[in-house]
């Protein structure tokens, strides 16, 4: 439950005051660090500020007895000492550097400790404020109190991340089912399309069915056709060979052999072929004896 309390003009809420409390902790924490770390390194500035003393002094005594030593052995200078010399002009160069990068430093430090201490003062009614409302609780001081409201906000910030959470899975889920459905409306219209082009073909094969079952119908139709054609031709045979086998005696044939009947009819008609040209040979020959009297007379 919130409670408000007013005083110098205005109002402020159970959470603003909790905010501004922790806020204060926090701003109270960061300046004991910062006036740690200044003093540290405050030490070490005043140790560098006497380290570059000494090597100040020591580089000038160092360049004086290199001018000493340049005039001695002007004829007969070594690289060595060369080196040497240029050596130590970098490490001096190297300590001025840092010297100026830790003064740098802590300048942002002094920067720092004053803007936290601006916001430490810029708190501080909020500390008086919850003295007051401390005398008000069951809480012996100020940091169990203000400990309490940090747990009510921790517990806060996990609801929120729950519920964060929570509303990340539903809206994964919906991607999902959305997913999910747009693969299922895929899958429908290419059923769909397969349908269609089956119905296509099973029309196609049933026009083909329908030609092809008009053609068995009409090779049927030839069919008997010809065997009653056939029937016919057999009968017409089987008529033909009662009628020339009853003039000769020739081998009994069945009924249903049209093959050899027709064998049968060939060999009669031959033979009676053979005596209508006997016959015609003979009238003719008679025609003539006939025709040579009559001349002679």
């Amino acid at each position: 439950m919130s409670k408000t309390r007013s005083g110098g003009g205005g109002s402020m809420s159970a959470r603003d005051f909790l905010s501004a409390q922790i806020a204060l902790k926090q701003k109270e924490r960061e300046a004991e660090q910062l006036r740690k770390r200044y003093k540290e390194q405050k030490q070490f500035l005043d140790y560098l500020h006497q380290r570059t003393e000494e090597l100040q002094k020591s580089t000038e005594e160092a360049r004086e007895q290199r001018f000493k030593l340049e005039m001695f052995f002007r004829d007969e200078e070594t690289d060595a000492d060369m080196e040497m010399a240029q050596k130590e002009m970098k490490e001096a160069m190297v300590k001025e550097a840092e010297i100026q990068r830790l003064k740098e430093e802590c300048a942002e430090l002094k920067k720092r400790k004053q803007e936290a201490q601006l916001q430490t003062l810029k708190y501080s009614h909020y500390k008086k404020f919850m003295l007051r409302v401390l005398k008000l609780t069951k809480f012996d001081n100020v940091d169990l109190l203000t400990g309490y409201f940090e747990n009510l906000l921790h517990i806060r910030d996990q609801l929120y991340q729950r519920e964060n959470q929570v509303q990340e899975q539903k809206e994964q889920q919906k991607r999902t089912l959305q997913s999910l459905k747009d693969q299922h409306d895929l899958l429908w219209l290419q059923m769909n399309n397969q349908l269609s082009q089956r119905q296509t073909e099973l029309e196609k094969a049933r026009s083909e069915a329908l030609i092809w079952e008009q053609e068995w119908n009409r090779i049927q139709e030839t069919a008997a056709k010809k065997m009653l054609e056939l029937g016919q031709i057999k009968l017409a045979t089987l008529n033909l060979h009662e009628l020339t086998s009853g003039e000769l005696e020739r081998e009994e044939v069945d009924d249903n052999d049209t093959e050899k009947q027709l064998e049968q009819i060939k060999v009669f008609m031959l033979d009676h072929t053979d005596i209508v040209k006997q016959y015609q040979t003979c009238l003719q020959r008679e025609a003539k004896e006939n025709q040579e009297p009559t001349q002679n007379i």
